[in-house]
C-alpha cells in the first residue's frame, strides 16, 4: 500500500502570545463591545499558548486592502511551503527533482499561476511535474491531501508524492469587523506550512502505510463554515454549533467508516486529528470515549501553534512521526472537518 515516508513543518517568524493577543484584542474590539471584558475569556479557554503570524502586531492596527494582503500570502506561501517540503524531502532522503506529483492545499489566499507552479521553480522540480491544486477545503484540506496523494499512489506503484499545506490564517483579519466572530476567530488562528512526502508501494522507504479513505459531506450544512467575500477580503464563518455536530455524527461516521475494513473503534491505537479547537478536540474525545492522552498530539498541535487550518493536521503528524512510538501493526485514523460541512477521514497502519 501507499505510505507516508516522512512530513516537516515550517512556521513565520513572529510568535503571538496569549496574553499578547488578549491585550490587542481588547483595545480592538473595545469599540464595538461595551462587555469586552466578558468576552476576553475566549483567548483563555482556546487553551491556545502562542501562535506565530507573518506580520508583527502593530501590522493588524491600519486596515490593509485585499490586494496587499493576498501578496503577502504568495510571498509567505511560496517560502514557508518551500521550507516545509525541502525539510520533508531530506527526511525521506530525496531531493526536489524526485517528486513526480505536487499536491498544494490552502484556503486562505488566491494565486494564478498557482502556488504550486511557484513552488516548483523556486525549489527545482522538474519541469514535467505533475500538480494540483487544491482550494477551498479549509480545515479538512491537510486529510484529504493525504487522501488524493494516496489514489494517485495506488495507480502509480513507483511515484513520490509531495503534499504541502500553506494557512496563512492572520492575513484574512479584517481591520473594520468589530464583531464577536472576528473576536474568536482572533484567538484561535495562525500561520503555518506543513508537507509530506507519500510514495507508492514500490517505493522503498520506511513509515505510515495508507489503508483506506473517506469523504463525507452532511446535506443541508454549507452554512458552518467558510469565508464570506467582503471588498476588503476573506471574512470567515464557522459556527458555534462545531462541537455538538462533532457529537452527534462523528461516532456513525467513523464506525461505518471502520466497519469497511472489518475494525472497530476499540482497534485504534492513534489518532491524527485536525485540532480545530479545544472544545472540537474534547467532542472528539467525549463522542468516541477516547482515553487520557489520546488525543494529546492534538492539544499539544493546539496549545503551541494555534489553528493553522489544513496544515494543523499535518503537524499532529509529524509529531506522531517524529516521536517514533508507535508497534508494528498499530492502526490508527487521521481525520478532520471541514466547509461543505464535511469530513476527511484516512486509515493509517505503522
Amino acid at each position: 500500500m501507499p505510505r507516508i515516508l516522512s512530513a516537516a513543518t515550517a512556521v513565520p517568524p513572529h510568535v503571538l502570545h496569549r496574553q499578547d493577543a488578549k491585550q490587542f484584542a481588547k483595545a480592538f474590539f473595545a469599540s464595538g463591545h461595551v462587555d469586552i471584558d466578558r468576552l476576553l475569556p475566549v483567548f483563555d479557554s482556546a487553551d491556545i499558548d502562542r501562535r506565530y503570524i507573518c506580520n508583527p502586531l502593530d501590522w493588524f492596527t491600519s486596515p490593509k486592502s485585499f490586494r496587499e494582503k493576498n501578496d503577502d500570502y504568495i510571498h509567505w506561501s511560496v517560502e514557508l511551503g518551500s521550507q516545509a517540503a525541502t525539510l520533508a524531502l531530506n527526511r525521506a532522503g530525496l531531493k526536489p527533482a524526485d517528486v513526480d506529483y505536487l499536491i498544494f492545499v490552502s484556503t486562505t489566499g488566491l494565486a494564478t499561476p498557482s502556488i504550486d507552479a511557484r513552488l516548483i521553480g523556486h525549489m527545482g522540480m522538474g519541469e514535467h511535474t505533475r500538480r494540483t491544486p487544491i482550494w477551498g477545503l479549509g480545515c479538512a484540506g491537510g486529510v484529504a491531501g493525504l487522501s488524493h496523494a494516496h489514489h494517485h499512489a495506488l495507480g502509480h506503484p513507483k511515484s513520490i508524492t509531495l503534499l504541502v499545506a500553506v494557512e496563512l490564517c492572520s492575513l484574512t483579519f479584517h481591520f473594520g469587523d468589530k464583531s464577536k466572530s472576528n473576536l474568536v476567530a482572533s484567538a484561535l488562528f495562525g500561520d503555518g506550512a506543513a508537507a509530506a512526502v507519500v510514495g507508492g508501494n514500490l517505493v522503498e522507504g520506511d513509515g505510515l502505510e495508507i489503508l483506506d479513505t473517506e469523504s463525507t459531506l452532511w446535506p443541508g450544512s454549507t452554512d458552518v463554515m467558510g469565508w464570506d467575500f467582503e471588498a476588503d477580503g476573506m471574512q470567515v464563518v464557522f459556527s458555534k454549533d462545531i462541537p455538538s455536530i462533532v457529537l452527534r455524527e462523528s461516532k456513525r461516521n467513523i464506525t461505518d467508516f471502520l466497519a469497511r475494513q472489518e475494525l472497530t473503534l476499540d482497534q485504534i491505537g492513534f489518532f491524527v486529528a485536525h485540532p480545530g479547537g479545544a472544545k472540537v478536540i474534547a467532542a472528539y474525545e467525549e463522542a468516541l470515549s477516547l482515553g487520557p492522552g489520546v488525543m494529546q498530539g492534538a492539544r499539544d498541535v493546539l496549545r503551541e501553534y494555534g489553528n493553522m487550518s489544513s496544515a494543523s493536521m499535518l503537524f499532529v503528524l509529524d509529531r506522531l512521526l517524529a516521536e517514533d512510538q508507535l508497534r508494528a501493526g498499530e492502526r490508527g485514523l487521521a481525520t478532520a472537518l471541514g466547509p461543505g460541512f464535511s469530513s476527511e477521514l484516512v486509515l493509517l497502519e505503522r
